[in-house]
Formats: C-alpha cells, structure tokens, sequence
C-alpha cells in the first residue's frame, strides 16, 4: 500500500493511499463522491492491457486515504492532486475526472497546472456551474443541497442507499448492474468518513469557469444522456461548448455512473482519446 502525505491535523500526517500500476504515458484517475479510488476497477484494468500506466488515489475523506476534519473545498482538494503529480513527478500525463473528480480536473488546470498535464477527460463531471445564480440560470436552486446535508445529517446511510441506486439507475439498468455490485458500492460509500460525506455537499457550489477558461489541451467530456444525478444539460453539454475544440461523447441511456454499466463503450472512447483519435 501506498501513501502520500499532504498535510497534518494535530500529531497526525494527512496521508493520500494512491495506486500506481502498469508502464507508459500516466493516466491519473479521479473518483467521485462519495466512492474511491476502487471505482475505476474496470478502466485501470482496460488502461494498463493498452500500455498506459494507471494512478488511482482515494480522496482524502473516503477510502484508505485520511479523514481529516479539513480540506474538502477545492482549493485543497486540487493541491492535494498537485502534490500527487509533483511526487510522482509525473510528464505527459492525462487527468480524468468522474463527478466531483471533474472539480479538481477544472481546479488544477486553473491554478496548479506547470506543464505536467498533456490531456484531461471530464466523465459525468460536476463542472462547470451547479450553483443556480443571475450569472447562472441554468443551474441548481442551492436549497436543494441543504436538503441533501439535512439527509445527511439526519442519516447518512439512507441517502446513501438512495444516491448509489440514482446513481447506476438500478431499476431500469437491471441488466448492466448486480445486486451485489450496489451493495459493494454502498459499502464504500458507508465506509467515508461522516465529516467528509458531510461537507464536501458545499463544494460543489464552486463555479468552475474561470478553471476551465484555462484549459488549452485537449479534451474530452464524457456523459451519459440518463444522469439522474448531474443531468446532462445542465453540465456535461454545456462543458463541452465552453472548451474550444473539445470531444464530446454522450452515452445513449448512460447513468451517472457509466464507466462501470457501459464500461466497453466508455473504455474505447477514453482510449481513442488518449491515442489521439
């Protein structure tokens, strides 16, 4: 097991569990709320048989990673990404974000980024605005994030259940997503610390225009068109027409968590990416 530590909480080292597998061009994976590293099972195995070497890392607040009581606004999320990077000493290497993963894709590239990062992928991703605002009509009422931390609040394991369910669409996709492959999805989630399940609801309130203003490497966004979870429209359309010259696939009938149920046409089409098609 592998650890990066990335700060300290009283006599405790914040410590970052990564994963580095396979040889090549890096492809840095970044998983969403509230799942870890694990997640990208299914793209890690696919990107290593095509000769590219795979970095997974849990949040810090979920998985083998730290649960500090701090941290979980983007400003320390994408710099705890920057650390990874600049420890790895990373070249020519490709950030994917899924869901809230996409927050600190858009992050690093607006305020980190020195050059390491050749391409960047956006899969079911929170950017690039969710708060509902007179600059941003096409967001969401940010009273509908205080119900989700009363849910939380009130019990986490509840909204969990319900949010890993929404976020397969477990009932009509009954053919692309076990029983037991929710259930080990809940374990995950019920396993995040409560603090980190709690407060990272606030970050994705971040408005991440200016970032991705500064995104001028190629890119790809990823979506599926039945994302009960960040609808489509209102955020993997629109990214794609704020970066110039970005791909654009959308995945017919693709929850939010489409690199697991569609995960072959998800997988040739990060491939493709990466090789430059």
């Amino acid at each position: 097991m592998a650890f990066l530590t990335v700060g300290k909480e009283n006599s405790a080292d914040i410590q970052l569990y990564y994963e580095d597998r396979g040889s090549g061009k890096p492809v840095v994976l970044i998983h969403g709320w509230p799942l870890s590293g694990a997640s990208w099972e299914r793209q890690t195995e696919a990107l290593t048989g095509a000769g590219y070497r795979v970095i997974t890392y849990d949040r810090r607040g979920f998985g083998a990673s730290s649960k500090p009581l701090e941290g979980y606004d983007y400003n320390t999320l994408a710099k705890d990404t920057y650390h990874l990077l600049e420890a790895l000493d990373l070249k020519d290497a490709t950030l994917v974000g899924f869901s809230m993963g996409g927050g600190e894709v858009a992050r690093y590239m607006g305020d980190y980024d020195n050059g390491r990062v050749s391409k960047v992928a956006f899969t079911s991703s929170i950017a690039p605005a969710l708060r509902k605002s007179g600059s941003n009509p096409e967001g969401v009422d940010p009273a509908v994030f205080e119900g989700i931390k009363q849910k939380i609040e009130k019990d986490r394991f509840v909204l969990l259940q319900w949010f890993v369910e929404n976020f397969f669409n477990a009932d009509v996709l009954t053919d692309r997503v076990s029983k037991p492959a929710i259930q080990a999805n809940f374990n995950v989630a019920a396993a995040s610390s409560y603090h980190a399940t709690l407060n990272c609801v606030d970050a994705w309130l971040e408005d991440f225009r200016d970032d991705i203003k500064e995104i001028k490497v190629p890119t790809l966004v990823t979506h599926g068109d039945a994302d009960r979870i960040l609808p489509i429209d209102a955020t993997g359309a629109r990214m794609a027409k704020l970066i110039p010259g970005a791909k654009y696939h959308v995945i017919k009938n693709g929850p939010h968590g489409c690199n697991w149920t569609h995960a072959t046409e998800f997988n040739e089409t990060l491939l493709k990416f990466l090789e430059g098609k």
